[in-house]
């Protein structure tokens, strides 16, 4: 039986990689630098990362869904993080789409794109 999923993403530099997610209340729980292989977690989410020195975030092409059940405290505690609305970073809070879900999104500084979404109908 399948239960969880973690995404394996590109990071430049894990030092700049971890101390952005701490912002978003991320910690490290695992890092490999000989093999270039870094893991943070926030409540039952892991991202891993793999090291990528010439990884450039403007031309990225990666990402991950993360679903929550309550997408509006994770969008109102990462809005304190002080990160931009457009860009690479940045951050935009939750809000309701046209497809059902409520999102919010972050790209992080190395261009990866996480949807943090929640069902509209609970």
């Amino acid at each position: 039986m399948l239960e969880t999923t973690a995404a394996i993403l590109p990071a430049r530099d894990f030092d700049e990689t971890v101390a952005f997610y701490a912002r978003l209340g991320f910690r490290e729980t695992g890092r490999w630098d000989e093999q270039q292989y870094l893991i943070l977690v926030r409540d039952k989410v892991e991202i891993h990362f793999f090291g990528h020195k010439d990884h450039d975030p403007a031309t990225c092409d990666h990402g991950a869904y993360i679903r929550s059940s309550d997408v509006d405290s994770f969008s109102d505690a990462a809005s304190q993080a002080g990160l931009p609305v457009t860009g690479r970073p940045c951050f935009r809070p939750a809000e309701d789409k046209d497809w059902g879900m409520r999102e919010a999104v972050v790209i992080d500084c190395n261009g990866n794109l996480l949807r943090i979404g929640q069902f509209l109908d609970g």
